[in-house]
């Protein structure tokens, strides 16, 4: 006989997890607090590193469905929901999601949409990407720097570079120049 589990989670101890309990109840699952995994974690954090969803693969069997309410409860982004998602179905567990309606995404319809999903959300990152790096071009063709501002001034490289000439060390320059032996490393390097 199949038990029925639920994994609720929230990104922050000052949220809640109640909400998704009582949906899940709303939608005529019937879970039992000891099959309803309740934790606190960021969205970041990958699902097969999350405490609580340890546990509970620990705790389903072939044959057991797993409720959750919205797909990113179960992952940080879809490749992540999708690798969760086949893991589950590789351990015979059927996952639905009330968000899509109550979709069992283990089977071909579900499968589908996970599939759909995943373009959706590949088509957005490349368009981040390409928006980022246009972005990126047109700051760079106004004269925009990029990377940390540099710790000294043109005329104190010159300076470094002459005392380096003259033989004087990394790390009394450093102290002189009030910086770390990396700065004065790197322009040394930058010179060569």
């Amino acid at each position: 006989m199949s038990r029925t589990f639920a994994y609720c989670r929230v990104s922050t101890a000052d949220q809640t997890t109640d909400n998704q309990v009582q949906e899940i109840a709303a939608a005529g699952f019937a879970v039992t607090k000891a099959r309803t995994i309740v934790e606190t974690v960021s969205g970041s954090v990958s699902a097969k590193e999350r405490k609580g969803f340890a546990r509970l693969l620990d705790k389903m069997e072939a044959g057991d469905v797993l409720i959750v309410t919205k797909l990113d409860r179960l992952g940080r982004n879809a490749m992540d929901v999708r690798a969760t998602v086949e893991q589950l179905e590789a351990a015979g567990v059927r996952v639905h999601c009330l968000a899509l309606g109550g979709v069992d995404l283990t089977s071909p319809a579900g499968k589908m949409t996970m599939q759909v999903i995943n373009a959706v959300a590949e088509f957005e990152r490349d368009l981040l990407i390409e928006r980022t790096n246009s972005g990126i071009k047109r700051a760079r063709a106004e004269g925009k720097k990029f990377g940390r501002p540099s710790v000294l001034t043109d005329a104190q490289k010159s300076a470094v570079l002459g005392l380096l000439a003259e033989g004087m060390s990394v790390a009394q320059l450093a102290r002189q120049f009030d910086t770390t032996r990396q700065t004065i490393m790197r322009i040394r390097a930058s010179n060569q």
